[in-house]
């Protein structure tokens, strides 16, 4: 017998009653099965395969496309943009706990664009120490607070207040609760990935600028850049496409490149530019942006000539970037993240 958490349950039905016209009975029950996440939905008398994938990614949802078993739904927190793409041409509806919808069937329609989700339980929980921690252990960083003091350069109590915070939300299993080398493993490293993409996507800044260049080639264009900055002393770290694109060949194609940099007002993005001969312009095909955590320049590492973002980070801009960048950050999650 299927064993389904109620929880689970409850998220799913829900997300579909939120959807759904009140006038339409909707029935949910379990599945029999090897998959707990599995239900049937009966609406208007007919059934509907559903299931629950929690964070839809585009290497979740390619899992299920890969089955002779498929859903008629999937619902989860979020569905992103190249998972909804792949679903709709599979055939197959999808709805998120937002609200967002889309259902086609010989009975049922639904659109929906759903409503703006609240962040703030999450970006308060996962204060930007707590994220350079995450951000270190899934780069492969052992969980005590010994190695990830030493690999972030954050303090002894951030590092021991961040890891029992991960281990609080359950995406960290403790031998031990205290001592500078207590015990941690990573519980699920997909979970952990999914949940830091999450609080680093909400607590992304807004502070961006484009400036204007002339290279025809980015990557080639961001190597010179990067050793006018070193020259001038400014640290900065290429994320996104532009990075993809070095670490994951299957990149091509870059129109833009995306570039942290050690600033945390205009004025200094400003500055950062005037050190590599740049002037901000509205379009322009670099854009630069504060260094979201000490992590991300702790960790970082040059290929071929290029300094990138840790592996985590790059896969959490990536998945901003729309479908071409969400494809790109299946590549560097194959490419790193089994390490």
């Amino acid at each position: 017998m299927t064993i389904v958490s109620s929880d689970v349950r409850r998220r799913v039905e829900a997300a579909l009653r939120a959807v759904i016209p009140d006038s339409v009975d909707l029935e949910l029950r379990a599945t029999p099965g090897v998959r707990g996440s599995e239900f049937e939905a009966s609406i208007r008398g007919r059934l509907l395969k559903v299931e629950w994938v929690g964070h839809a990614w585009l290497s979740a949802v390619e899992e299920i496309l890969a089955r002779s078993d498929r859903p008629d739904i999937v619902v989860g927190h979020r569905v992103s943009p190249a998972s909804r793409q792949a679903l709709s041409e599979a055939g197959i509806g999808w709805v998120e706990t937002t609200g967002a919808a889309e259902i086609d069937t010989d009975f049922l329609v639904v659109s929906r664009t759903g409503g703006i989700r609240s962040t703030r339980k999450a970006a308060s929980a996962w204060t930007p120490a707590v994220l350079g921690v995450a951000e270190a252990v899934l780069a492969g960083v052992e969980p005590t607070v010994s190695a990830t003091h030493e690999a972030t350069g954050l303090s002894v109590g951030a590092c021991t207040k961040a890891l029992r915070a991960l281990t609080d939300m359950q995406l960290l299993e403790a031998d031990a609760t205290r001592g500078p080398r207590s015990g941690r493993r990573i519980a699920d490293r997909d979970a952990l990935l999914d949940a830091y993409v999450e609080a680093a996507h909400a607590r992304s800044s807004t502070l961006l600028l484009p400036v204007g260049v002339t290279w025809r080639d980015p990557v080639e264009g961001l190597m010179e850049l990067g050793s006018r900055w070193d020259r001038a002393g400014v640290s900065w770290v290429a994320t996104g496409l532009v990075a993809a694109a070095v670490v994951a060949p299957l990149v091509t194609s870059v129109g833009t490149a995306d570039v942290y940099v050690a600033a945390s007002t205009v004025v200094e993005l400003e500055l950062a530019a005037s050190a590599a001969g740049l002037r901000p312009i509205e379009g322009g095909r670099l854009v630069l942006a504060p260094l979201p955590t000490e992590t991300t320049l702790k960790l970082a590492t040059v290929v071929d000539g290029m300094r990138v973002a840790p592996w985590p980070r790059l896969v959490a801009d990536l998945r901003r970037s729309g479908v071409r960048g969400e494809e790109a950050a299946e590549q560097v999650k194959e490419v790193f993240g089994g390490r």
